[in-house]
């Protein structure tokens, strides 16, 4: 072959693979660098402290007794609520006075109360995220902890949680709810402990036994934000 034809042949043919090389490059690097998935939160069913302190959580939010709302009021508990949305969204005043004139704060229990683990990525994120979104909109306090329904979670439970701003999954020690004629036993509770109760038609003598029995034990009830870091 002529030298001048070769040469052009030489040409045509990395004229041919510099686009196939560019075209690589660019898969190549979207391969090499996946969207980060969140940090899986940790799940705390318990604090581990020497405080001698406990935590008081209170879920739903369907009942709206006044007089439990006194108790935590003139007691000054600083009480984890655990809330759905459609629990205040017809007497939202009660819960703006809970957290406004008390030192109770709002938390995320999802939107519509489901199994977590029944739902794929897509339907925990909308739970999470937004349950978070109404409450933020609702009291301008932005929850930062969650309690899956049930107590049932995955780990794209504990993802989920971390992309919707919580930093745990919070479970519990204790659940202290009365249901219909069953009244739990008084456990004897240690420091950093923490008891259920359920805003029902025996919340105000649930949260009564509750403090009877954490002054028993020498403890006192504390925000549980501020024991679990992240």
């Amino acid at each position: 072959m002529p030298r001048l034809r070769l040469r052009h042949a030489v040409r045509a043919a990395l004229a041919a693979l510099v686009p196939l090389a560019l075209l690589g490059a660019v898969t190549g690097s979207a391969h090499a660098a996946p969207a980060a998935w969140p940090e899986p939160v940790p799940v705390v069913s318990r604090v581990e402290t020497t405080d001698p302190v406990v935590f008081i959580t209170i879920d739903d939010g369907w009942y709206h007794d006044p007089a439990a709302a006194k108790l935590l009021l003139d007691r000054r508990v600083p009480a984890s609520l655990f809330l759905l949305p459609g629990a205040y969204s017809y007497d939202s005043g009660y819960f703006h006075t809970l957290l406004d004139q008390g030192r109770s704060r709002v938390e995320n229990h999802t939107v519509n109360h489901p199994d977590l683990t029944t739902l794929d990525a897509a339907g925990q994120k909308a739970e999470a995220c937004g349950a978070r979104d109404q409450h933020l909109a609702q009291f301008g306090d932005g929850p930062r902890l969650l309690r899956p329904p049930y107590g049932t979670f995955d780990e794209t439970t504990r993802t989920t949680a971390r992309a919707c701003g919580a930093k745990a999954l919070v479970t519990w020690t204790y659940d202290l709810t009365t249901w219909g004629q069953w009244t739990p036993p008084t456990p004897r509770l240690k420091a950093g402990d923490i008891v259920l109760l359920h805003f029902n038609e025996t919340v105000t003598q649930d949260l009564r036994r509750a403090l009877d029995a954490a002054e028993a034990a020498g403890l006192t009830p504390a925000p549980l934000r501020d024991y679990i870091p992240g």
